[in-house]
């Protein structure tokens, strides 16, 4: 896959949160959003380019183009729509750094800080350099160290944009699933684990919560369509089905979609989601943990639980 990040910053902590849920919604899957989104954090005053409260974003999609495309839309109907709001890259874009690409700060979690330390440079595609036209002649640009960003005049004052923001190579589909008793044990495992799996760097999980119900397989008997429900974790279909992944006691599973920016980064929170469950562990109703294995079909990446669990202490 290929991501950005994007950083958006208001008045009040708010409104940025208000322009980045909006921006970040229907980006659940790229099966038919077209890219996957999320809020991967928010920002402190002292972490965002011009001084205010913010938020970090992440978006994937299966090529750079459609990432553009997708990106374009988002930020022209969601931020830049939004009152007292500005945006910027949050990665680094070659052959420079950029100032918010700065290390983070002392004592603070790699990636954290100002966002985008530490990653790889990437390649230039367009943030405000289009949007700029909705100004009608009225814009105006400054470059600032090297970096230009665009004003553009709306009726709370301005709309400004970094002209540019990177994308680089990412990893998406990395997933849980946990096997529980009933629906209250199986949602208190999967929220833990994406609570868990946000106090990380470089992931989201774009699902509403974090969470999926509606887990896929690759194909289905309807040649229209790519994917169909993944009938060997359906407690309804025990029995029924040729082969069944899940016990006569299994009666919920929820599955937990991890994308991030690096295979490492993937793997962390596939770790962390692990070691929540193992803490609620069957007192709490988790029964089993694993993982949708589809055969190679849907990327070259591929997490062992069993490589992770050593790690957890399980």
């Amino acid at each position: 896959m290929k991501a950005t990040r994007i950083l958006i910053t208001a008045h009040t902590r708010q409104w940025a949160l208000n322009a980045a849920t909006s921006a970040t919604g229907f980006a659940t899957s790229v099966i038919a959003c077209g890219c996957e989104a999320g809020i991967e954090r928010e920002l402190g005053a002292d972490e965002t380019p011009d001084g205010r409260p913010g938020v970090s974003v992440l978006i994937f999609s299966m090529s750079g183009k459609e990432l553009a495309k997708q990106l374009e839309r988002r930020v022209g109907q969601c931020v830049l729509t939004c009152p007292t709001t500005a945006v910027y890259a949050g990665l680094p874009v070659g052959p420079r750094v950029g100032g918010y690409a700065a290390p983070p700060p002392e004592g603070a979690q790699a990636g954290l800080g100002r966002p985008g330390a530490g990653l790889p440079e990437g390649e230039a595609v367009a943030l405000g350099r289009n949007l700029r036209f909705f100004g009608d002649g009225w814009q105006i640009s400054k470059v600032i160290d090297g970096i230009r960003y665009w004003r553009v005049p709306v009726m709370d004052g301005e709309f400004v944009a970094q002209e540019t923001t990177a994308i680089t190579k990412a990893v998406g589909g990395g997933n849980l699933l946990f096997m529980a008793r009933d629906v209250d044990a199986a949602l208190a495992v999967a929220e833990a684990a994406v609570a868990a799996m946000k106090k990380l760097p470089n992931v989201v999980m774009p699902f509403p919560g974090g969470v999926v119900r509606s887990g896929s397989k690759v194909g289905s008997k309807y040649a229209s369509l790519g994917a169909s429900t993944n009938d060997a974790f359906c407690p309804t279909l025990y029995g029924l089905v040729e082969r069944s992944e899940i016990t006569p006691d299994t009666r919920c599973v929820m599955e937990v979609v991890i994308d991030g920016l690096a295979e490492a980064d993937v793997a962390a929170a596939m770790r962390a989601g692990i070691a929540a469950g193992v803490a609620i562990g069957a007192a709490g109703g988790l029964l089993r943990i694993s993982a949708g294995n589809y055969g190679g079909k849907l990327g070259p990446f591929h997490f062992h639980l069993h490589q992770l669990l050593p790690e957890v202490g399980a």
